[in-house]
């Protein structure tokens, strides 16, 4: 079955780049496009959609509250933000508001596509370590580390505790596997554990949550 992709943003000439890329695939289709957020949630509740090609600036309802109410829905599709800016302050925002990721619109097709199929999958598509270089520069915007931490983040185990730390300093899970001394296996079973318990939907999930309760300080490591 094809991944069902949503195209959002303001600019048509972008729209038909990125429409032309993805028709020339096998395994992909643009079942709706939309020029604002508003568009897009009204197209939405029509179509069946399994990936959100979300720009940020756009008239009527921006990107960001856009992806906020995408995101609150059950079974909501994934978004991945386009920026034009690396660290944008709204692709900050369109992960805190539970985008998968963000890429820049300048990207590479093939780069893109894999975005796409990564989402698709259900993995995050931007690298926990950019992801922390975002997070890094936007940390002042984040609740002090002396805020109540996650009230679920007592049922984690300690060897999920130190997973989840990892994972928020942008290491792989091989990396995490051989410095943990695991197999990269068991690393993924935790993780899968960590978001489940609490209720996150990827990587790039627990790395926002670890700076907001301060278990990762910016620029740092664990607190």
């Amino acid at each position: 079955m094809s991944i069902r992709v949503m195209l959002v943003d303001d600019q048509v000439l972008l729209r038909t780049g990125f429409r032309m890329v993805l028709a020339a695939q096998p395994d992909m289709e643009v079942v709706a496009e939309a020029g604002d957020g508003v568009e897009a949630i009204e197209n939405l509740r029509a179509t069946a959609v399994d990936v959100v090609l979300m720009d940020v600036r756009m008239p009527r309802l921006d990107g960001v509250e856009a992806t906020r109410r995408i995101c609150a829905e059950p079974n909501a599709p994934k978004v991945l933000i386009l920026t034009t800016f690396d660290l944008d302050e709204y692709a900050f925002s369109g992960l805190k508001a539970g985008a998968s990721g963000f890429m820049l619109k300048d990207v590479p097709p093939g780069e893109l596509l894999n975005a796409i199929r990564s989402v698709h999958s259900g993995d995050a598509v931007v690298a926990p370590s950019t992801t922390r270089r975002l997070l890094d520069r936007f940390a002042p915007m984040l609740p002090s580390p002396g805020k109540p931490q996650h009230k679920e983040l007592g049922r984690l185990t300690d060897r999920e505790r130190e997973v989840m730390l990892l994972v928020a300093q942008g290491l792989s899970n091989g990396e995490i596997a051989g410095r943990l001394v695991l197999s990269e296996a068991t690393v993924k079973t935790h993780v899968g554990r960590i978001l489940t318990k609490l209720g996150l939907r990827d990587r790039v999930q627990v790395v926002v949550l670890a700076y907001e309760t301060g278990l990762v300080r910016a620029g740092g490591g664990g607190g």
